[in-house]
């Protein structure tokens, strides 16, 4: 992966292509040591939240990334992949409602992430 972007961008098709609901690109650089970007996303059930976790962890797999741990898969509530740089969190709708993990980091940048399909491994 050439960028840190492009991994960003990568994660957050991933999550469109399993039917995600709003998923956002905060760039958390300035606010933060720990992490560079979360991406965030939602499903409308736990079956669905496991579903885009394990499409992202395939996809990443393909270009030889794999996530420094994983958390809350069992669960399915709330799961966490720990990229390094990326933090990726998939919330049920209702988990994501209650965290705010949006408002609470309310100073971070949005950043656009959108892709060509060609783009994609």
């Amino acid at each position: 992966m050439e960028k840190i972007e492009d991994m960003v961008k990568l994660i957050a098709g991933a999550c469109e292509d399993e039917k995600a609901i709003d998923v956002t690109v905060l760039n958390v650089h300035e606010l933060t040591v720990l992490v560079d970007y979360f991406v965030i996303a939602s499903g409308r059930s736990i079956i669905q939240v496991r579903s885009i976790v394990e499409h992202v962890e395939k996809i990443l797999e393909e270009v030889g990334i794999v996530p420094l741990r994983r958390a809350g898969h069992g669960e399915g509530k709330w799961v966490v992949l720990d990229y390094g740089s990326i933090m990726v969190h998939v919330f049920r709708q209702e988990e994501r409602e209650y965290y705010n993990l949006e408002n609470l980091w309310g100073d971070a940048q949005v950043m656009q992430w959108e892709i060509e399909e060609a783009a994609r491994p």
